[in-house]
């Protein structure tokens, strides 16, 4: 590239970084006029979570490593910390940094799996604490991925390991067609009195916690959902339990769902909530209502950071409103820019 060429070249960049969709503020906040919202990190999994008033984000932070380009296997995915944003009206975002990591779970494997170490996650708010339920690869004897319960009083750490080993290990499922990283993605929705835990990649796995959101309480379920994947969301509006998920698409995953009378019934498909995300085969959905409106959390991977591209393990957390239909089915989400 000739000198001027290159000085066309770098203001060209320059603008479009003035004129991006996230205008900073300061170094910690930024405002977001479109997708995709988080545009410092690579970000996915995203797991939206409403505590005082605040909505707050929690994301898994893709990273870049060499070699990440030529990796197979789920080597291409590099998450070794968890990362947490929050916003009060939904324009103004805080950058929280990390709050949690796979080294803060003693029996987590981080020194022979360096790579992709950390997996989905969600926090859930019950009596005064904060309770981070995620995925890591475990150390003997508790083999492959494994979820683990962190707990904090505060929605932005510090975070520490609940129990000292997995709330859901290998040896407690039924292996199925994936094998030692079937537990994976957890989600944890409460009703009441009762605490429901959904996990699961190629099976999708249900079941109750104890009051005490550390144990499961009785057997796991098993539950047929219609080209489940991965990346499970429970959630409840009016009367109607949703199981949100990722399904297979055409050529990569798009988002399903399902609904019951109740966590532990029976659950009727109900089609397709969005479509295939741009340039990215997995998706994962997190939903939330705040202030009177429901959002649909996902990501993409059309973001470019440090001259590195999009890809299958560097992708973008996006968010659009989600609407509902008289009879409770949800209306399908347009991807927005």
């Amino acid at each position: 590239m000739k000198p001027t060429q290159k000085l066309f070249f770098m203001s060209c960049i320059a603008l479009a970084c003035s004129c991006g969709n996230n205008q900073p503020i300061n170094n910690n906040t930024f405002v977001f006029e479109g997708n995709p919202l988080i545009r410092n990190n690579f970000t996915a999994d995203p797991a939206p979570m409403v505590s005082n008033g605040r909505l707050y984000l929690y994301v898994g932070h893709d990273e870049y490593y060499d070699g990440q380009d030529t990796a197979s296997g789920g080597k291409e995915f590099n998450i070794t910390e968890w990362l947490c944003y929050s916003t009060a009206d939904m324009k103004t975002w805080t950058d929280h940094g990390c709050v949690l990591r796979p080294s803060d779970f003693k029996w987590a494997d981080t020194v022979v799996a360096k790579v992709g170490t950390a997996w989905a996650a969600q926090v859930v708010e019950r009596n005064g604490k904060f309770y981070y339920y995620t995925t890591v690869q475990g150390q003997k004897p508790y083999s492959g991925y494994a979820i683990g319960v962190a707990v904090s009083e505060s929605p932005t750490g510090k975070f520490v390991d609940a129990i000292g080993k997995p709330i859901v290990c290998d040896t407690m499922t039924d292996n199925g067609t994936r094998g030692w990283w079937n537990d994976i993605d957890p989600t944890v929705y409460i009703d009441g009195n009762d605490a429901w835990l959904c996990w699961g990649n190629g099976t999708c796995f249900i079941a109750k916690l104890k009051d005490n959101m550390t144990e499961i309480d009785g057997e796991i379920r098993v539950v047929d959902l219609p080209k489940y994947t991965e990346g499970p969301w429970l959630t409840k509006r009016d009367s109607i339990c949703y199981l949100i998920y990722a399904s297979m698409g055409n050529l990569r995953e798009a988002i399903d769902y399902a609904t019951a009378t109740s966590f532990d019934g029976e659950w009727t498909h109900r089609g397709q909530v969005t479509s295939e995300a741009e340039n990215s085969f997995t998706i994962h959905p997190g939903v939330v209502e705040f202030n009177g409106q429901w959002y649909l959390f996902y990501h993409n991977a059309t973001l470019t950071i440090d001259g590195h591209n999009g890809a299958i393990g560097r992708r973008s957390v996006c968010v659009d409103k989600m609407e509902f239909n008289a009879d409770g089915t949800i209306k399908f989400v347009q991807q927005t820019k």
